[in-house]
């Protein structure tokens, strides 16, 4: 006498889930080298990432589609639909960081240490393409906002001549792995000199531009900075990261101890 076998039946919910949480992997983790090394522009990376977060979130619900169908019907695919959620869970882990980070940090992107009169730039506002963030002079619009979010983002004064200051802050821009772009004014000739350098985000490379000000006060100089996304109307609070680092080293470049202002 045969005995009767019982096929069971494979769930196609959890073979696609693992599928496209794999594929949402990889293209995550390509486009994302690509933008940190310039070869992928911010507006194209981010029609990217919404990609990816919608077919993470895909990957998401056939997983569950699959543990339903093995709870059920006792249909194959359980390690697969285990796999797709871990793997989509991972990839979408970023944008609930990206999510939170929304959520807790004020709706700025151009940070000043000087909120009556901020640092000028002379070459990044001539290099704004459409579909950048202006740079915006009028700041005690956001004032409100940033001194609440970001009281740590203060300028320093400094013992010592304007010169000697500028060469521990072209240090600092060296040391954070910063482009110096240009300078404008001549320390002993002008009262103010600025700095202008291009910064990009550790991870994923988002780019802002610096604008450094030197301000000569005789016995002492005064460094206010700003710092100003190129993409996205949420800074997450990177430009005020990148005012209170560079501040930190030039703290510690510079002899002496400085006094906030």
């Amino acid at each position: 006498m045969r005995k009767l076998r019982y096929e069971r039946r494979k769930s196609r919910s959890a073979a696609w889930s693992l599928r496209l949480a794999a594929f949402s992997a990889v293209v995550f983790v390509f486009s994302a080298l690509g933008h940190r090394f310039q070869a992928i522009e911010t507006p194209d990376f981010l029609i990217l990432a919404a990609l990816v977060a919608g077919l993470a979130l895909l990957a998401l619900m056939l997983a569950a589609k699959g543990f339903v169908d093995l709870w059920r019907n006792g249909d194959k695919g359980g390690t697969r639909s285990l796999w797709g959620s871990v793997i989509a869970l991972a990839v979408l882990s970023p944008f609930a960081v990206t999510a939170y980070l929304a959520f807790v940090t004020p709706p700025l992107y151009d940070i000043s240490t000087d909120l009556s009169t901020p640092p000028l730039f002379f070459r990044a506002v001539h290099e704004r393409k459409p579909g950048m963030n202006p740079i915006d002079n009028a700041a005690a619009l956001r004032a409100a906002m940033q001194t609440a979010a970001y009281p740590q983002v203060t300028g320093r004064r400094y013992d010592g001549s304007p010169d000697r200051i500028l060469e521990a802050v072209m240090a600092v821009i060296d040391a954070e792995g910063w482009t110096a772009t240009g300078r404008f004014g001549v320390p002993g000739e002008q009262v103010e000199t600025i700095v202008e350098a291009v910064a990009r985000s550790f991870l994923l490379g988002f780019t802002s531009d610096i604008a450094i000000r030197l301000t000569d006060e005789g016995e002492t100089t005064y460094v206010d900075m700003r710092s100003v996304s190129r993409y996205a109307k949420r800074d997450l609070g990177m430009n005020a990261r990148h005012i209170a680092d560079f501040m930190m080293r030039l703290d510690q470049q510079v002899s002496g101890a400085p006094s906030e202002g």
